[in-house]
C-alpha cells in the first residue's frame, strides 16, 4: 500500500532513504510554452512598477493585502478543495464565485488546473508527476509551466482527469479559446476604472484620477497576481522539499509552516497528501488551516454541505 500512517514516535517521520533525483516527465518537449511564458514574463516585469513612487497609494496597498487572500481563496477553496477533491458541496452560485476569483488569478481554466493537480496526486514525486522538485526545485516551482508536456496538457488528459467538470457547459465555456484571459483582462479594467472614478469624484482631477487608477491596477491586480502565483507554486516546490512529515505517504510531501501561513493552510501538505479529499489539513493544534475555516464558515451560513472530515491518518496531538 503506497500510503501508510507513520510511526509518530519517529522524529519528523522522514522518508527512510533519500529519493533518487528524477528526469523530467517523459512527455516534456524541448519547446517553450509561449502562451504561458509571455504572460508570466510580462506580469513579472509589470509588477516591478510597484517600485515607482508615483504608483504607490495606501488604498492600492490595501487592495493588494486584501486581494492576496481573497483571490487566493479562489484557488485554495475553489479550484483545489472543491473542484479537484470534492471536499464539500455548495450552491452553483457559490462555486462559480470562487471559480471567477480563481480565474482572476490567471492560473488557467478550471479543468486544466484540476486535471494537472489530480495527475500530481496520482504520481506524486514519481517521474510522471508534472512538477516534482526531484526533477529540480526550479522545475517544480515554475519551470514546468514553461515547457510543453503532452502528457499534461491535452484534450485527452483533460477528458480523463477532469471529465466531471467538462460535462458541464459552464466549465466547457471557460476551457474554450481565450475565455479565461478575457475575464482576467476585464477584471483588471474594472480595477482601473474603479480607481479612476473614485479619485475623480473625490478630487475632480484627471491627473490624480489617472494616478490612483494606475496604482490600483499595479498593486491591486498585477502585483497581487504575481504574489498569488508564487504562493501557489511554493506548495509544489517548498512543501515537497522543506518541512516535516507526520505521515509516510510514499512521496516527499511535507508540512511547511511558512507556506501554510502564506497559502492559508495549503502548506500543511503532508497532511493533505495522507487525506486529499478532506476539507481540513488541520491535524495538530498548531497547524492552523485558514482555508478550512472559510469552508466551515460557509457551512455555518448554510452555503456548504457534505464537508468531508479528516478520515485517513490520526489527529496527532
Amino acid at each position: 500500500m503506497k500510503r501508510r500512517i507513520a510511526d509518530e514516535s519517529a522524529p519528523a517521520c522522514r522518508m527512510e532513504a533519500a529519493r533518487t533525483f528524477l528526469d523530467r516527465p517523459a512527455g516534456v518537449l524541448p519547446l517553450i510554452r509561449w502562451r504561458y511564458a509571455l504572460p508570466i514574463l510580462a506580469l513579472h516585469l509589470f509588477a516591478l512598477l510597484a517600485l515607482v513612487p508615483w504608483l504607490f497609494s495606501w488604498s492600492g496597498l490595501a487592495l493588494f493585502l486584501i486581494g492576496v487572500p481573497v483571490f487566493g481563496a479562489g484557488i485554495n477553496v475553489g479550484y483545489h478543495r472543491l473542484l479537484a477533491h470534492g471536499a464539500f458541496k455548495c450552491p452553483a452560485w457559490v462555486e462559480r464565485s470562487f471559480v471567477f476569483l480563481a480565474v482572476c488569478c490567471m492560473e488557467d481554466a478550471p479543468a486544466t488546473w484540476v486535471s494537472t493537480h489530480r495527475l500530481h496526486h496520482k504520481d506524486s514525486d514519481e517521474r510522471p508527476d508534472p512538477h516534482s522538485p526531484l526533477a529540480s526545485f526550479w522545475w517544480s516551482h515554475m519551470g514546468w509551466l514553461l515547457r510543453e508536456n503532452g502528457n499534461v496538457s491535452s484534450l485527452n488528459v483533460y477528458d480523463r482527469y477532469a471529465r466531471d467538470l467538462l460535462k458541464q457547459p459552464f466549465y466547457r465555456w471557460l476551457q474554450s479559446g481565450m475565455t479565461v484571459m478575457w475575464i482576467y483582462l476585464a477584471h483588471a479594467a474594472l480595477f482601473f476604472a474603479a480607481g479612476f472614478l473614485v479619485s475623480w469624484f473625490i478630487a475632480g482631477s484627471h491627473a490624480e484620477a489617472l494616478q490612483l487608477a494606475s496604482s490600483w491596477l499595479v498593486w491591486g491586480v498585477v502585483l497581487r497576481t504575481v504574489v498569488v502565483w508564487h504562493i501557489t507554486w511554493s506548495v509544489n516546490s517548498l512543501s515537497h522539499v522543506f518541512g516535516y512529515q507526520s505521515y509516510r505517504t510514499g512521496d516527499e510531501s511535507r508540512n511547511n509552516w511558512l507556506v501554510a501561513l502564506l497559502a492559508n493552510g495549503e502548506g500543511w501538505h503532508n497532511n493533505h497528501h495522507i487525506d486529499p479529499t478532506s476539507a481540513s489539513n488541520w491535524h495538530r493544534w498548531w497547524e492552523f488551516d485558514a482555508t478550512y475555516v472559510v469552508i466551515k464558515s460557509l457551512e455555518a451560513a448554510g452555503l456548504a454541505t457534505d464537508v468531508v472530515p479528516i478520515r485517513r491518518g490520526q489527529r496527532a496531538g
